[in-house]
């Protein structure tokens, strides 16, 4: 008969963690809350200092029911759910529910899913931390009374189903004010002059600097002309050689903002995918004879500290792997932002040694993926900088300065092994330069002056929109991959081509708060929000207390808003055309996965079409319909022929108008990293996309 029973989120956390407990301890799992404030009602009496109302989840009877039988045959009961708020307030509800004092030495946490880090942790188990606790409640309730609220002003005045959040409710401000920038944005006209240079036959590129030592910059096809003229001949002499060597750091290991960013860059991971994917790879992965072991520390962080055991085995695989060469002098510093609570490690894998190669039969592809990123910026992190070799180059011309760079890896360091993406995808690549010194005379190739038009901001990736949040201090790790998913879900915003648009019901729900609840949507105000529920996790304020001072302006707002908040109805846009089935105009609906068209007259008519978009391009395998562009049900989008069902042609390239040249087959468009090129679908055939 066991003696303890541990008490753990998930079944798969469960699986891992009782394989190194051993026979004398039963291992079960919660399956996540027990316990949560009611759904059907607010569930918070603000008149008794705002006491949450905790019921049992539906659902979760049997799963309780099975845990106090558990908890009978037991001397000692653990409660071992995840090192962070939700988990500790999960432990909290539980030993309400199975008569556990929450002062007695019950909670057990640890950072990482490994043999030595779980028998360390059953060592030194602790009590539960009530200000942990009080800080997931405060949030818990802040957010209730805020959406239980205004939801339902919103269900009446403009549409059933809609909701509104604190965090929520900023990230669609963000996203429909960039919308608004780029609307609002006046390109402005300006030019650049490029140079193509030899010396001793070896060809190198410059760019216009600027005239008599000063940069210039040119905003008229008039001044490029005037510099232009000012050049007398085909020959620039080398006015001065800058040579130096720079050093470049690796990037600090990841934060769970870092991971969802990069994985969107690299992998082409949402949040969500990304967090998933951690979750499982952090309680464990079979690994056939080895059993079930967790393959990375805890995700949801925003610290970049790493423990001193796992810098001293990076330590010796790097040195064994690259040579001692590659491991960095100097220990890094972390920069612990204002908004660090640094309570765990940084993101790395449990085991250094463990490499992606060796564990490729195990994991799923994806998991592989994440795993692979992971286990790379963690070695990077631990490496010696890398060293380029720098030149800078002015050519002269009748006073007119062309300058050239270029750059040499001396020597790899972390890049051998990792390299930071970035929001363009542009890579990095030596830029080199042939052996110039000062006084020497080089010959102009070509001189190409070209007009460019300053661009708008760029709508927000999911990547871009975390890293934006994080900056301003709104949300908290593990708020960012549900805050998206939420946002989409009720239809406020959609994603297009990997980029966030608002919808017509996002502007008119922001409005609406905009106009009676301006606080919620105050990007300050948010994150001031967050950095007092911090402090309540740190003991230095009453959670009764920031509620209450939120509360007492937010209750007068809300009976003003009851009384004046007039209602809006949505009109339904024409999609001019008529339905096919009753001669009713069909009209442009919002749902769930954004615009469709129905029929006008619903519901005696419950005709609906996709909505597509036509590319110009006849079917190549009927040659009557039109080939448009289509979403599946993970809004991946293909290509398929107007007359479908009747013609099956699908693609996920996209088709283009002309034939193959060399066989008169179909040419579509094929994207790699290195950009989009045209394939031939049937022979060798191809080139590089205009």
């Amino acid at each position: 008969m066991a003696d303890y029973l541990v008490i753990v989120e998930s079944p798969a956390k469960a699986k891992t963690i009782g394989k190194y407990l051993g026979k004398k301890y039963i291992v079960k799992a919660s399956m996540g809350h027990v316990r949560d404030l009611p759904k059907s009602q607010m569930g918070v009496n603000v008149e008794e200092n705002y006491d949450p109302r905790y019921i049992t989840i539906r659902g979760k009877g049997p799963v309780l029911k099975e845990l106090k039988a558990a908890a009978k045959k037991v001397k000692k009961i653990y409660l071992a759910a995840d090192p962070d708020r939700e988990g500790e307030a999960i432990a909290w509800h539980l030993a309400h529910s199975l008569g556990i004092d929450p002062a007695s030495k019950c909670r057990v946490v640890f950072n990482e899913i490994t043999k030595q880090a779980i028998k360390d942790a059953f060592k030194t188990p602790r009590a539960i931390n009530m200000d942990l606790v009080d800080a997931q409640q405060a949030r818990r309730i802040l957010d209730r009374l805020v959406g239980y609220n205004i939801s339902p002003l919103l269900w009446k005045k403009v549409k059933k189903g809609l909701s509104a959040g604190r965090v929520q409710s900023v990230a669609v401000k963000m996203i429909i004010e960039r919308e608004k920038e780029i609307q609002q944005f006046k390109p402005e006209e300006y030019w650049s002059i490029d140079g193509t240079f030899t010396l001793n036959k070896e060809q190198f590129d410059a760019k216009f600097y600027g005239v008599d030592g000063k940069k210039v910059s040119l905003a008229s096809e008039e001044e490029v002309n005037q510099v232009l003229q000012r050049m007398n001949d085909q020959s620039f002499s080398v006015s001065s050689v800058s040579k130096k060597e720079r050093k470049r750091n690796p990037v600090a290991p990841f934060t769970t903002s870092s991971l969802q960013q990069e994985a969107a860059r690299k992998l082409n991971f949402r949040a969500k995918k990304t967090m998933m994917l951690a979750q499982q790879l952090y309680e464990g992965i079979d690994l056939g004879k080895e059993g079930t072991v967790g393959l990375i520390t805890y995700m949801r962080t925003d610290s970049t500290r790493i423990s001193e055991t796992a810098q001293a085995e990076s330590k010796e695989f790097i040195e064994t792997t690259y040579g001692s060469e590659f491991l960095k002098k100097k220990p890094r510093v972390d920069k612990k932002g204002t908004n660090s609570q640094d309570a765990h490690e940084a993101i790395r894998p449990t085991s250094v040694f463990k490499e992606p190669k060796e564990l490729k039969s195990y994991l799923a592809r994806d998991q592989l993926r994440l795993y692979k990123l992971i286990w790379e910026r963690f070695v990077a992190s631990e490496m010696a900088p890398a060293v380029m070799d720098t030149m800078s180059v002015d050519l002269l011309n009748e006073g007119v300065i062309f300058r050239a760079t270029g750059s040499k890896l001396k020597f790899a360091g972390f890049m051998k092994v990792y390299i930071e993406g970035n929001d363009d995808g542009t890579k990095e690549e030596d830029r080199l330069l042939p052996a110039l010194e000062q006084g020497q005379s080089v010959q102009k190739e070509t001189i190409e002056p070209n007009q460019h038009f300053t661009q708008p901001p760029p709508r927000y990736t999911e990547a871009r929109l975390v890293k934006t949040m994080e900056e301003l201090g709104i949300g908290r790790p593990s708020t960012y991959a549900p805050t998206l998913d939420t946002i989409q879900r009720r239809g406020y915003v959609a994603l297009e081509e990997k980029r966030f648009v608002p919808t017509e019901l996002g502007e008119i729900v922001l409005h609406l708060i905009v106009e009676f609840f301006p606080e919620i949507l105050d990007v300050e105000f948010t994150a001031k929000m967050e950095t007092d529920l911090d402090s309540v996790e740190d003991g230095a304020h009453q959670w009764v207390q920031i509620i209450d001072d939120f509360y007492q302006g937010f209750e007068k707002r809300l009976k003003v808003a009851e009384e004046e908040m007039k209602e809006v109805e949505i009109k339904d846009e024409p999609a001019g055309e008529d339905c096919e089935l009753c001669g009713h105009a069909m009209v442009y609906k919002m749902g769930r996965y954004g615009k469709f068209m129905a029929c006008s007259n619903f519901p005696d008519c419950r005709n609906t079409k996709a909505i597509v978009k036509e590319i110009g391009v006849t079917c190549p395998t009927c040659h009557e319909g039109q080939v448009v562009e289509r979403k599946s049900k993970k809004k991946r989008i293909f290509f398929g022929c107007t007359r479908y069902p009747e013609c099956e042609f699908i693609s996920w390239d996209k088709p283009i108008s002309r034939p193959c040249p060399k066989c008169e087959s179909l040419l579509v468009e094929k994207k790699s990293k290195k950009g989009v090129q045209v394939h031939c679908t049937k022979c060798d055939y191809q080139e590089e996309a205009n």
